[in-house]
């Protein structure tokens, strides 16, 4: 983008959570990896969401910030109960700061297996355009 104005990210560390031994936190929070490219038209950002269905995902604007929510559901039968379970439900968070040459209210996405394909806009009046010349 021009100006030194990029999408950023927010948030730090691939990982946020802890793990102890072979334990891991419940509250562990996974930083999807994402893959961003720029056209005229705008920007496409693909992030990896393994296991995260379309209901279980959230994607948000707020002024100039895009939040990227969603979370994996450990399926289990009703009649069974763990006992012990050293796979949690995965979740994942990450946030962007979005520049102000972008349309983010006319943002669109698309999830197809486990990928996120967002595609954010220019403003129409920063998108390059041909100007016709005529002969005099």
């Amino acid at each position: 983008m021009s100006d030194g104005q990029e999408i950023t990210t927010r948030t730090a560390g691939a990982v946020q959570g802890k793990e102890t031994g072979s334990e891991r936190t419940a509250g562990l929070v996974l930083r999807p990896p994402v893959d961003v490219f720029e056209d005229a038209d705008g920007v496409t950002l693909v992030l990896d969401m393994p296991g995260v269905s379309k209901e279980r995902l959230s994607v948000q604007t707020d002024k100039n910030t895009l939040t990227v929510e969603g979370d994996v559901q450990i399926a289990m039968q009703e009649q069974m109960e763990a006992l012990y379970a050293e796979v949690h439900s995965t979740r994942y968070r990450r946030s962007f700061t979005l520049s102000g040459e972008l349309e983010a209210e006319k943002a669109e996405a698309s999830l197809k297996d486990g990928v996120l394909t967002l595609q954010i806009p220019k403003r129409a009046d920063l998108r390059p355009r041909r100007i016709e010349v005529r002969a005099v």
